[in-house]
C-alpha cells in the first residue's frame, strides 16, 4: 500500500513539475518572444506537433533557435543569448503542451 501511495504520489508531483515550466515557458514566450515573432501563444504553440517541437527543443534546443532564428531575423539575438538558455527549455515544455496534436489549449492571446 506505501509503494503504491508513493508512487501516486511522484506521478502527482512529476505532472506538477512538468505543468509549472509550462506555464514559466508560457510567461517567457509573452513577455519575451510574442513581439518578435508576431503571433499570440497559441498559434505558436500550434504551429508544430508535439513530436515536431521535441525535436526542435532536442540538443539545447538548436533546432528552434535556427529554424526561428532564420525565420524571424529581429529574434536572433534573443534566441542566441546565454541567458535564455534554460528559459528557452521552458518554452518548449510549453511548446510541447500545446502542440497541435495535444488537445490542449493555452490560455494566452
Amino acid at each position: 500500500m506505501n509503494k503504491l501511495l508513493s508512487l501516486v504520489l511522484v506521478a502527482v508531483l512529476s505532472a506538477a513539475v512538468a505543468q509549472a515550466d509550462a506555464k514559466t515557458g508560457q510567461k517567457v514566450y509573452l513577455k519575451t518572444l510574442k513581439g518578435k515573432f508576431g503571433m499570440n501563444g497559441t498559434k505558436f504553440a500550434a504551429e508544430h506537433t508535439v513530436s515536431e517541437w521535441e525535436d526542435l527543443f532536442a540538443d539545447d534546443a538548436k533546432g528552434f533557435i535556427k529554424e526561428y532564428g532564420e525565420r524571424f531575423p529581429v529574434a536572433a539575438g534573443v534566441l542566441n543569448n546565454p541567458s535564455m538558455k534554460d528559459k528557452l527549455q521552458d518554452v518548449g515544455d510549453f511548446a510541447k503542451e500545446y502542440g497541435s496534436d495535444s488537445g490542449n489549449v493555452p490560455s494566452c492571446g
